[in-house]
């Protein structure tokens, strides 16, 4: 089954003809954005999704760079997505104990389900709900992209991913800024202002930044909780796609499970169970970030700012909603019920 998780995402020679002029381009665009990200010290996430947007034109007829384009917003994005498997450490996380693994949990489950829950009281679509609250509670874009690749493909699919993938990052910025200012003002500890950072922030990168603009404890707690959210991207994702995903052609019963989701786990369980070199590691997650970044690219330029303005006010009012849930939540229960 892993082999078929690999091997799908290869594409035949006639297939990486036709591919390489869009791919090419995504990854050149990609480029730019990190290059734009390192010199302005902004999200990388961002600076591709704006600088893909910018070249939506390259889509909008049947030109050579169509195909690779839509490779690189789906299987490359899936490839990326199985990467980060190779993040997960079962050893760090457990180094923080138990409390740390309940609180995140519960409250990653209670931010999908209010994302549910408020989208249906804004009138919006029951995806859409679990789409922004997924994003915000499990690890921002990653897991955007990874739950839109599970979900049923409906009319305005790809905008609301965009939207959310645009909606997380900016606000993972804004947090990165605000949050070790609510710190301060609550008096957290190195250790509960980790915790909060890690657990509360959309972003890795973003919670990396905040926890260690307050010190260097509260950067590598925030690192680990972090961690243990993205930890939940597989068995949620994988429940996302029994639940809301297509069901197999032609035939009855469950989804067909995703194959990426079969390598993310894989990946997860040989990184903490083989003894790969870290050097070898430390290259993939590389790897993986720049998939994730090409596919940003990709999807960005299947989507124009008209289609992303169709949204509306409800969908940021939902997601705002959502973050400020979280933060709430992850402060309340960390300082008031938890002794760490």
């Amino acid at each position: 089954m892993f082999s078929e998780a690999i091997t799908g995402l290869i594409p035949s020679r006639e297939q990486w003809q036709s591919h390489f002029p869009g791919l090419m381009a995504c990854v050149t665009v990609a480029m730019a954005a990190a290059f734009l990200s390192e010199q302005y010290h902004g999200p990388t996430m961002l600076f591709a999704l704006l600088l893909g947007m910018a070249f939506n034109f390259s889509t909008q007829s049947n030109g050579p760079a169509v195909p690779g384009i839509g490779y690189a917003s789906k299987t490359v994005l899936r490839f990326g997505i199985a990467l980060l498997g190779l993040r997960i450490s079962f050893a760090e996380i457990s180094d923080l104990g138990f409390a740390p693994v309940v609180l995140v949990i519960a409250t990653v489950l209670s931010t999908i389900l209010v994302g549910l829950l408020l989208a249906r009281v804004l009138g919006m679509a029951n995806n859409f709900g679990v789409l922004t609250g997924g994003a915000v509670a499990i690890c921002g874009a990653s897991a955007a992209m990874a739950i839109s690749a599970v979900m049923r493909k409906g009319e305005n699919h790809e905008r609301d991913t965009l939207f959310t993938v645009v909606s997380v990052t900016a606000l993972s910025t804004l947090a990165m800024i605000l949050y070790p200012i609510v710190v301060k003002y609550f008096q957290l500890d190195d250790t509960m202002a980790g915790i909060f950072i890690g657990a509360s922030i959309h972003d890795v990168a973003q919670v990396v930044g905040a926890g260690y603009t307050i010190s260097d404890q509260t950067g590598d707690v925030a690192t680990l909780v972090k961690l243990m959210r993205v930890a939940m991207l597989a068995p949620l994702v994988f429940l996302f796609a029994l639940t809301l995903g297509d069901k197999t052609a032609g035939k009855s019963g469950p989804p067909a499970l995703p194959m990426f989701l079969v390598a993310f786990i894989v990946l997860m369980l040989a990184n903490n169970l083989l003894p790969i070199p870290a050097f070898i590691v430390e290259q993939l997650v590389i790897l993986s970030r720049w998939c994730l970044v090409t596919a940003i690219v990709a999807i960005g330029m299947k989507t124009s700012l008209g289609q992303l303005a169709e949204v509306g006010g409800k969908a940021i009012l939902l997601i705002v909603l959502e973050t400020l849930f979280l933060a709430a939540l992850v402060l309340l229960v960390s300082k008031h019920w938890l002794n760490f």
